[in-house]
């Protein structure tokens, strides 16, 4: 059980996400998060030294809580096409996400590119292992005899983790989720073209 200081600090780290992901690392000041979450300036540097170390955990959450709610959808399924159309469904709505603001690894690593290279290298790693599960849940299909020997499951992987992370970008911008829906259908026909 989480004593009431832990507590607070994961409040703090919680509440701070969505404003993280949607105003950036460089867009966000210690107000907007004081504002939030309605605690003093003391209260919140008691749990984090400064804007860095508050940063760099917010970050650490936004990316673990993304890739929990994205597993516990994927694993609800049995078979390997279950779990890559659970993949493709976990981003049919880009304006309505697990955390308010769009995908935040994609979020993430635009900002962190140029200007927060330990946060690039950690979005790298995360996108990294993203596609080994996509890659390794595909083999397992071919090896299931659920999929072809024809389907290239690096090559599918990465067209379709990128095609998905693009098309966030571009909705949100448009403010239409429709694209991805076209996407996501597109990406799940071409999937069972493939099927045995």
């Amino acid at each position: 059980m989480m004593t009431k200081a832990e507590r607070t600090k994961q409040f703090i780290i919680e509440t701070a996400a969505p404003i993280y992901n949607q105003k950036g690392i460089s867009g966000t000041n210690i107000d907007d998060v004081l504002e939030a979450t309605k605690l003093t300036k003391g209260c919140l540097y008691g749990h984090f030294e400064n804007k860095e170390a508050l940063s760099l955990q917010v970050v650490s959450y936004m990316i673990e809580s993304n890739g929990i709610a994205l597993m516990a959808l994927i694993s609800k399924e049995k078979t390997a096409k279950g779990k890559i159309f659970a993949y493709f469904d976990f981003y049919k709505d880009p304006l309505q996400m697990h955390i308010k603001g769009g995908c935040p690894l994609m979020n993430l690593a635009v900002e962190a590119d140029d200007n927060f290279p330990y946060i690039k290298e950690k979005i790298g790693e995360t996108f990294k292992q993203s596609q080994n599960v996509f890659v390794e849940i595909l083999k397992q299909g071919i090896q299931d005899g659920e999929f072809s020997q024809d389907l290239q499951p690096d090559i599918y992987a990465f067209k379709a983790q990128s095609a998905i992370e693009g098309a966030i970008v571009i909705c949100r911008c448009m403010n239409t989720a429709q694209p991805m829906r076209g996407l996501i259908k597109s990406l799940k026909m071409e999937l069972t073209n493939y099927s045995n």
